[in-house]
């Protein structure tokens, strides 16, 4: 007669941990903090397909690390919730704090519920009217939520780079100087390799007085500038690009 093989919950949820905080680990990551035009958003992610920020709604954008399929599909979840509510009822119905809640719901039935729990972590935002209205909400993979305030640091080395930003972040930042800020606390935390530049970061932002759809998109030659790098060519003739895309890790 076999002898059942028991494990007990305790140890059960602690694997499960360990497991998505060390995928979370592998991946690149991702800074959120406000300046004095709304929030910003800024990544290391090579990639211009595969992206790790995007917009929700009109004034709520999203960010994520961990994996990509998995975190991809959270945010077509949101994309789809916060259009439905807004359909269904009015557009002022639409909330960070009410997103943040569907997600926080979602990431624990999967943790609790399920073999295998998403190795993503994620934040949603919505910039308000004034800088005390503004939102950002960091969700874990087991749905804890923390309502943060100021900035936020996700992914690989986001110690390292979260105390970087906790010297060099004040309220009322010029976009220039957050992203600046931004990309120094990446570098910062990227101390196995060079630091990012302007072809290998994802930006975008939340503006504040944009009437209705506050997202946009910093192209490459537009970080350049407030940078104050050179703008990024294409590679000279007869010379490939390296094929660097964060693939299923994020």
């Amino acid at each position: 007669m076999t002898v059942p093989f028991y494990v007990s919950p305790e140890q059960i949820i602690k694997d499960k941990a360990d497991f998505a905080r060390k995928g979370i680990a592998k991946g690149r990551s991702v800074v959120v903090l406000q300046y004095d035009g709304g929030i910003l958003f800024v990544a290391e992610n090579p990639s211009r397909a595969l992206h790790k920020i995007s917009e929700i709604y009109d004034r709520i954008a999203f960010a994520a690390v961990g994996k990509y399929n998995e975190f991809e599909n959270l945010r077509v979840a949101g994309v789809r919730l916060a259009d439905l509510r807004g359909y269904s009822y009015d557009r002022r119905d639409v909330t960070g704090r009410s997103l943040a809640n569907a997600y926080a719901q979602t990431l624990g039935a999967i943790f609790s519920e399920t073999p295998k729990p998403y190795e993503v972590e994620i934040v949603v935002a919505e910039v308000g009217r004034i800088p005390e209205d503004d939102q950002m909400y960091r969700l874990t993979f087991d749905g804890s939520v923390a309502d943060e305030q100021g900035y936020v640091a996700m992914g690989g080395q986001a110690e390292e780079i979260a105390t970087a930003l906790g010297e060099s972040w004040a309220p009322g930042l010029s976009l220039r100087d957050a992203l600046t800020s931004a990309v120094a606390a990446l570098a910062a935390g990227a101390t196995d390799r060079d630091p990012p530049g302007p072809a290998q970061l994802e930006a975008a932002i939340l503006e504040r007085d944009r009437p209705r759809r506050a997202f946009r998109r910093l192209p490459t030659a537009r970080l350049a500038e407030l940078l104050g790098e050179p703008v990024p060519g294409p590679p000279p003739a007869g010379v490939a690009e390296s094929p660097d895309s964060p693939g299923v890790e994020g």
